[in-house]
C-alpha cells in the first residue's frame, strides 16, 4: 500500500470502529505513518482473494479489541503461505541451460503467487480418491490395456509372485480368486492368501503370504464368476 491507500484504509476502518479516528491532526500524522511502516508491503487488495478492508471488517466485527495494523498483517502472511503451499513450480520457458534466467522465472512466479497477483500452479494428479480416474487417463488405459509395459510387468513378476499368478489367471480366462474373500485364511478382497497352520492345540500359527491363492478361494471366485451371466 502507498500512503494514499494506507489513508484510505484508516478511513474505511474509522466509519467501523470510531475508536481509531483521530481528530488532532498530529497524532494523525502520526497514525499514517505508523500504519505504513507496517503495513507499506501489505496490498490494499489483489485480483485473487485478498482485500484488507475485509480483513479489517472481519476483525471489527468479531474482536472487542481495537484495531492494529498486526491484525491485518497477520492475515496477509497467513494468506501468503496457503498460496505458496498450494503452488507447485512449473516448468521455466526459458533455456534452462541459462541458470540465472532458469532461477529469476522461477522466483519471480513464487513472489507473483505469493504476492496474489497470479494464481498458483498446482499439479495434476493422474487419480482422484473422491472422482476416480480421469477420463482421458481411463481411456488411455483401454488402449494400451495397462500403464505398466509388458517387459516390466515380466522383469517384477518374481518380486511380487501372487500378483503376477492372479495377473496370469485372468489372462488364462480363469476366475479372479483375489475379488472375493478367502473362507480358509480370511484374507480380504485384493489381498493374497497366507499360510495358515495348525498347531497341536488347534491354534493357527504361520502368516506366510502365498503365491497361489487357496483352492476353495478359487472354487468360490468361479462359482460367483458362473452366476454373474445369470444375474446380468
Amino acid at each position: 500500500m502507498d500512503r494514499r491507500e494506507t489513508a484510505a484504509l484508516l478511513a474505511y476502518i474509522g466509519r467501523l470502529d470510531p475508536r481509531t479516528i483521530r481528530t488532532d491532526q498530529g497524532e494523525a500524522r502520526d497514525q499514517l505513518a505508523q500504519w505504513h511502516e507496517l503495513l507499506g508491503d501489505v496490498p490494499l487488495a489483489t485480483p485473487h482473494g485478498w482485500d484488507a478492508r475485509i480483513a479489517a471488517r472481519q476483525h471489527i466485527r468479531i474482536s472487542p479489541y481495537q484495531i492494529v495494523p498486526a491484525d491485518i498483517g497477520r492475515p496477509w502472511e497467513s494468506y501468503r503461505r496457503d498460496r505458496l503451499a498450494r503452488h507447485t513450480d512449473p516448468t521455466p520457458s526459458v533455456d534452462p541451460d541459462d541458470q540465472a534466467a532458469w532461477t529469476a522465472e522461477l522466483v519471480g512466479t513464487r513472489r507473483a503467487v505469493a504476492a496474489g497477483t497470479a494464481q498458483p500452479a498446482q499439479a495434476r494428479a493422474i487419480t482422484s480418491g473422491r472422482d476416480g480416474i480421469d477420463p482421458r487417463l481411463e481411456a488411455r488405459l483401454r488402449e494400451v490395456g495397462s500403464c505398466i509395459p509388458p517387459h516390466l510387468r515380466a522383469a517384477f513378476a518374481p518380486y511380487r509372485p501372487a500378483r503376477a499368478a492372479r495377473e496370469a489367471a485372468i489372462a488364462a480366462g480363469q476366475p479372479d480368486a483375489l475379488a472375493v474373500r478367502c473362507e480358509w485364511c480370511e484374507a480380504q478382497v485384493g489381498e493374497p492368501c497366507r499360510r495358515r497352520r495348525i498347531d497341536p492345540y488347534g491354534g493357527a500359527r504361520g502368516n506366510t503370504p502365498r503365491a497361489t491363492p487357496h483352492h476353495g478361494r478359487i472354487d468360490l471366485a468361479a462359482a460367483q464368476q458362473a452366476q454373474q451371466p445369470a444375474m446380468a
